[in-house]
């Protein structure tokens, strides 16, 4: 494999036929290229589509009221679900084994106003099992507490951006501030990375802000996670059976879709895998259909070459040289044709990926990249097209008769 004619030889022959080497380096290059930027496109689509799931605890379940469409165990059809918070005890209680973390949710809007400083947010009121749902990464003093919801307590957990807005440079952490006329006590400032709308929120106690609206039990959702060592079938089994459980308790046709909601991130993802796994598999055709291409232009160039020295391989023959030192010659051509062009072509995309992948932000796309088993597999496949290119340019020079080839000396 190492011999020096060998290869003096190859470097010879590809110097002879510059522009159909280039050509057909070009298009291996060109596919190898390709494949990889398309298989980066497909994991930057999955990082966007994941990314936007991020701020959530990934086994999350919701559950929202809706407005029934069909009647029902006496009910007509167009009435409006309402949760309470005895649903969200229900919950417990019928699922002990596979409730992780539960809350329920109240939301409304409120008039901050702490000195001359103002402005409008949503308030989202939560249980303290909400920190750890929705992953709220709290950056100074505390999240709501047990002792908030059973004395019905007038605190707030408050976004950066609230912050920033009312306080400028002063210290909110125990300050007061008034939300719609009313004293609050901050007790709390969260960040979300990404995502400063999220950072103009405020959270509350759910009890609080059913007492300050009339005393009322009703919720607008209720949020949970469910065990975490569940796999795929499992968390869809689960919730099935609690959107089961709650349409029986709301006397709500099972077959209804409209009546209640009930959404599971398993489903989310599952559905993300599929689609991203069709675009991967759409890549890698498209991308091996190019490669085919280049394969098919090295086997024509090995074809040429091997029909331009058909003399000397005669001769080469002639003199001792068996079959497979023929094949070798040809095969080592043709892998060291792909392996160079492939190579640049890899190159030049992870170049790319490198320099722009990490700039490029957006919901929906984040990050393009690949990672090293789809760079293995790459090289893989260089080495593989590469013989298969010269395979049979080679087979037909291992067979040249050496009679025939001398005879048209």
């Amino acid at each position: 494999m190492f011999d020096r004619d060998v290869w003096q030889e190859i470097f010879n022959t590809l110097k002879t036929n510059k522009l159909r080497t280039f050509l057909t380096g070009f298009s291996v290059g060109w596919a190898i290229f390709i494949l990889v930027m398309l298989l980066a496109s497909v994991n930057g689509m999955q990082n966007g589509f994941v990314g936007q799931f991020n701020d959530d605890a990934t086994n999350s379940i919701f559950v929202r009221p809706g407005t029934t469409s069909k009647a029902y165990s006496g009910f007509e059809a167009g009435r409006r679900i309402q949760l309470k918070n005895n649903d969200l005890e229900y919950i417990k209680q019928s699922f002990p084994g596979d409730i992780e973390y539960i809350s329920a949710r109240y939301y409304t809007n409120t008039t901050a106003r702490y000195k001359s400083e103002t402005g409008s947010y949503s308030v989202q009121a939560t249980h303290p099992d909400h920190q750890a749902i929705e992953k709220t990464l709290v950056v100074a003093g505390r999240y709501i507490n047990e002792a908030d919801i059973v004395n019905k307590a007038k605190v707030a957990v408050i976004g950066r951006k609230v912050a920033e807005d009312l306080f400028k440079n002063e210290e909110p952490l125990g300050k007061f501030v008034e939300f719609n006329g009313l004293p609050f006590r901050v007790i709390g400032i969260f960040t979300d990375e990404g995502d400063d709308n999220a950072e103009r929120r405020i959270y509350a106690p759910v009890s609080t802000y059913q007492r300050i609206y009339g005393n009322t039990n009703d919720i607008a959702s209720i949020a949970l996670t469910y065990n975490p060592n569940y796999d795929l079938t499992e968390a869809l089994e689960f919730s099935e059976r609690l959107e089961i459980l709650m349409k029986r308790r709301h006397k709500i046709d099972p077959e209804d879709q409209a009546g209640l909601y009930v959404w599971n991130y398993a489903e989310a993802f599952d559905n993300i895998s599929s689609f991203t796994a069709v675009l991967k598999g759409i890549g890698i055709g498209v991308g091996f259909l190019i490669l085919i291409a280049g394969i098919v232009g090295i086997g024509n160039i090995m074809v040429f070459t091997i029909k331009e020295r058909t003399k000397e391989i005669g001769v080469r023959k002639a003199l001792g040289a068996r079959p497979r030192q023929i094949i070798n010659l040809v095969l080592l051509e043709s892998v060291f044709i792909t392996a160079i062009s492939g190579f640049v072509g890899l190159l030049f995309a992870w170049m790319i990926l490198a320099s722009v992948g990490p700039m490029i932000e957006t919901p929906a796309f984040s990050n393009p990249s690949v990672n090293l088993s789809t760079v293995v597999t790459a090289t893989i496949i260089l080495i593989i097209a590469g013989v298969l290119a010269g395979l049979l340019p080679a087979m037909k020079a291992a067979n040249v008769k050496p009679i025939v080839a001398l005879s048209d000396i």
